[in-house]
């Protein structure tokens, strides 16, 4: 059935009320073993928007960023834009994937207790906010600190994909997935 909540802006869809080019994406995601949460149900929407989505997210998954360097990037992401539902998306997985609750708070201000992360998370953070090029110091000190080229170029674009994902969620004014406690305060 199709849920339109007090404050979703768009319907949230299920493998049963998604458009017919939506309905696979959405079946294959469960069968796999995940959940569809609010977010993909809005994209359901628009089959191409979805499609491109999840190949992104999927080419992504496997690559050379640890969860938790991804989980700090969205925390990072989701902080700048005041995005309620995927700072809670983030808080949660990041306490999953072994960040403590400092930890987490200090992805939120775009840093880390640990040096490496702090410097690739500098750079990300002035790439988004930057009026022109980030300063090439800041690429020198990712790949002094250890980040590969291909690491830093896939945590810009996994910042690429929280952007979206954020902006998907605002436009649509999502609520959010838990009422856990643990999520909403985090999330505040």
């Amino acid at each position: 059935m199709t849920v339109k909540t007090d404050v979703s802006r768009f319907h949230i869809h299920d493998e049963l009320t998604a458009p017919d080019r939506s309905a696979p994406i959405l079946k294959s995601i469960q069968t796999a073993g995940g959940a569809v949460s609010k977010f993909l149900g809005v994209m359901a929407e628009a089959p191409n928007v979805i499609r491109a989505y999840t190949r992104m997210r999927s080419e992504l998954r496997p690559g050379n960023l640890d969860p938790a360097t991804r989980d700090r990037i969205g925390l990072a992401v989701a902080e700048r834009r005041g995005d309620a539902y995927t700072l809670a998306q983030f808080a949660r997985t990041a306490r999953s994937s072994g960040l403590g609750l400092d930890e987490v708070a200090k992805a939120r201000e775009w840093t880390s207790s640990d040096e490496k992360h702090s410097l690739l998370l500098r750079l990300l953070k002035e790439t988004l906010d930057a009026e022109e090029r980030p300063a090439q110091y800041l690429v020198e000190e990712a790949r002094e600190a250890g980040w590969t080229d291909e690491q830093i170029l896939e945590a810009i674009a996994e910042m690429a994909m929280v952007e979206f994902q954020s902006m998907i969620a605002s436009a649509a004014a999502l609520p959010l997935e838990s009422s856990d406690p643990a999520v909403l305060a985090s999330a505040a």
